[in-house]
């Protein structure tokens, strides 16, 4: 069971996340930093975090949803600018970039814009195609609800927990999915809105997978029906140098979910790339 980390008081610290720091930097050694997912903090990947430190300097941060300036609209280019401003602040000449559904559709904008820069990329649960039309109406309609609420209303976070977390973390993880909807109900809806917006209607990047020269770790929980398993399979027949590793009795959060073997193909894949 991953451990998780102090819950904010909504009554008294609504959206800390804004004052609280905006990156954690831990470890020696070769550098690797995480990209979050929409809906989600840099506390996902305190597992990562925990496992990696000291061998790996481990570097998670916020995006833009999480931190003052939230207001949009922006788009993945801006974030993969913003992530780039990091490493260039962390003193980074090149890393190994991991992201996580939003964060992994950056992650490969950001392997095409800035190639120097990367040793590796790990794409947890993210995929290189759009989502589907029906996907987008779909999504347009819950963020025009939570934009209007203001917040996340309770019913919206009971169908987001089923979306980003697995059956089996609905069934028997409950403290760790309702610690997360409880961060959610913290948010601005205008927020949640942006943020959705910087993604939604993206051009793919299918076409352009072969440009990418660097190792590709692609995890991917088995219980993922956000971004099913297949349709991040695909990407391997494009990219030079890919393998995957799916994430048994996780969903689309499988780094948080089950962590264990998350690490294990992180060890892994860092040792062949380092």
């Amino acid at each position: 069971m991953p451990t998780l980390p102090d819950d904010p008081d909504p009554a008294t610290e609504l959206y800390r996340h804004r004052t609280e720091a905006v990156s954690v930097d831990r470890g020696d050694g070769p550098p690797v930093v995480f990209s979050h997912g929409t809906l989600m903090d840099w506390t996902m990947f305190q597992p990562q975090l925990d496992a990696l430190a000291p061998d790996y300097r481990t570097i998670a941060y916020q995006n833009r949803a999480r931190t003052d300036r939230w207001q949009g609209p922006y788009d993945l280019d801006d974030l993969a600018d913003d992530c780039r401003t990091l490493v260039d602040a962390k003193g980074i000449d090149s890393c190994v970039l991991a992201g996580m559904s939003m964060g992994g559709f950056m992650a490969l904008r950001y392997a095409l814009s800035y190639p120097d820069t990367l040793d590796g990329i790990v794409l947890i649960d993210s995929m290189a195609t759009p989502h589907e039309e029906a996907e987008q109406e779909t999504y347009q309609q819950w963020i025009d609800t939570t934009k209007d609420a203001g917040d996340v209303p309770d019913q919206m976070a009971d169908i987001v927990g089923n979306m980003l977390f697995g059956e089996t973390s609905n069934e028997e993880r409950t403290d760790l999915v309702n610690h997360w909807k409880n961060r959610w109900q913290t948010y601005p809806g205008t927020a949640i809105y942006d943020e959705v917006m910087s993604w939604l209607y993206r051009d793919g990047v299918a076409d352009r997978l072969d440009e990418i020269d660097v190792p590709v770790l692609v995890l991917h929980g088995e219980e993922d029906i956000s971004i099913e398993p297949e349709r991040a399979e695909a990407m391997l027949d494009d990219l030079p140098d890919a393998r995957m590793e799916t994430i048994p009795e996780a969903g689309h959060s499988s780094n948080l979910e089950n962590p264990g073997p998350a690490n294990d193909a992180l060890r892994s894949f860092l040792a062949d790339v380092y």
